[in-house]
């Protein structure tokens, strides 16, 4: 079993009770527009990272990250991108690639809005963690942790912070 903090939207932003978190889970998953690349430093000196690149980062992160990562984790067929969109509305980007081979759990960033949602015409479960950092249009900062056991997601929490200002 693996125990998996997801975050993203970060917007150059890292705190100590984001590190709380890092420091309980075995991996980061980071859905992009990292900001900063002292965000990723900081979490890779503490646990194992999988990141994407979101549209509001520099070359530097574009250079480490790629747009699309896509691995198994234990018996789950996982991709990340930042731009992904949602069942019933993928992006432009990904539409075809998702549907001709769709991940068993597909995430994204970007709209700074929470969401998990099963895709059940594509047999997937989409998560989208809302925004860790303080730039943006949200009131809460948000994270996800959840747990991958085999070909199991579980134990799905949503990690909610103080308002943003």
């Amino acid at each position: 079993m693996i125990k998996i903090l997801l975050l993203s939207d970060t917007h150059s932003y890292i705190d100590d009770d984001i590190l709380k978190y890092v420091k309980e889970a075995d991996e980061v998953w980071h859905a992009g527009d990292i900001g900063d690349i002292v965000v990723t430093d900081a979490i890779k000196k503490i646990k194992p990272l999988k990141a994407v690149f979101g549209n509001i980062d520099n070359a530097s992160i574009r250079s480490e990250f790629p747009e699309h990562n896509r691995f198994m984790c234990e018996d789950v067929d996982v991709w990340i991108t930042h731009i992904g969109g949602y069942p019933k509305a993928y992006d432009v980007r990904v539409r075809e690639a998702i549907k001709k081979n769709p991940p068993k759990l597909f995430i994204c960033g970007h709209s700074h809005i929470l969401k998990v949602i099963p895709d059940k015409q594509l047999n997937l479960l989409h998560m989208n963690p809302g925004a860790a950092g303080k730039h943006g249009f949200h009131k809460v900062r948000t994270m996800l942790r959840f747990t991958i056991d085999g070909a199991k997601i579980d134990n799905l929490e949503v990690i909610e912070f103080s308002k943003r200002y």
